[in-house]
């Protein structure tokens, strides 16, 4: 019963959000940490930091390690699978007749919208993490560090580094800290 309505919870997480993975953060943090207390805020914040390193998208394999805390292999493959199945239907859909709409001027004001709209609901999953990872003057030194060193090596030497690195550099600086005796809230 416990698989039944895992699948069907990320199914609906699935139809109903539109923007890619970062876009679905918000509705799977209601979803997961809210309503159905499959996980605390720390963990989904976890989650989200080693779904951002793995390969895929960030949002199914958030799905995955949810699906697996619960119900092991099993739950993790028909999480992620309830997860993707409304997508690949849309999509499927979608692309069947959208060459034949796609100049429209109402599908490209439509498609602006949506942008739009995804900005914002990124923006509220940042401020809702931030809330929760950024807790004292260390860990925002911390958040200050690594937002300087991937805008510097971005914009100041036009070198575009791969997230995981800034991820495993700040998992070494936590352990550093901790050896140091300093905790990160």
């Amino acid at each position: 019963m416990q698989l039944l309505e895992m699948i069907w919870t990320f199914f609906k997480v699935g139809i109903c959000t539109f923007g890619g993975g970062y876009a679905m953060l918000p509705v799977i943090q209601r979803e997961v940490v809210d309503r159905k207390k499959w996980a605390t805020q720390e963990e989904i914040l976890d989650y989200y930091a080693v779904g951002q390193c793995t390969p895929g998208v960030i949002a199914v394999n958030t799905a995955t390690f949810v699906g697996y805390k619960h119900a092991g292999v099993l739950g993790g493959v028909l999480c992620s699978l309830g997860f993707v199945l409304p997508s690949l239907l849309i999509i499927l859909c979608i692309a069947a007749v959208l060459s034949n709409f796609a100049e429209l001027a109402a599908v490209k004001n439509a498609f602006a919208g949506i942008r739009v709209c995804v900005c914002v609901l990124i923006l509220n999953s940042v401020v809702k993490l931030w809330k929760s990872a950024v807790k004292d003057r260390l860990t925002l030194c911390v958040f200050l560090l690594v937002f300087a060193a991937m805008a510097a090596a971005k914009y100041g030497f036009g070198v575009n580094l791969s997230p995981v690195l800034f991820v495993l550099l700040s998992a070494v600086g936590g352990l550093v800290l901790n050896a140091l005796g300093k905790e990160l809230k």
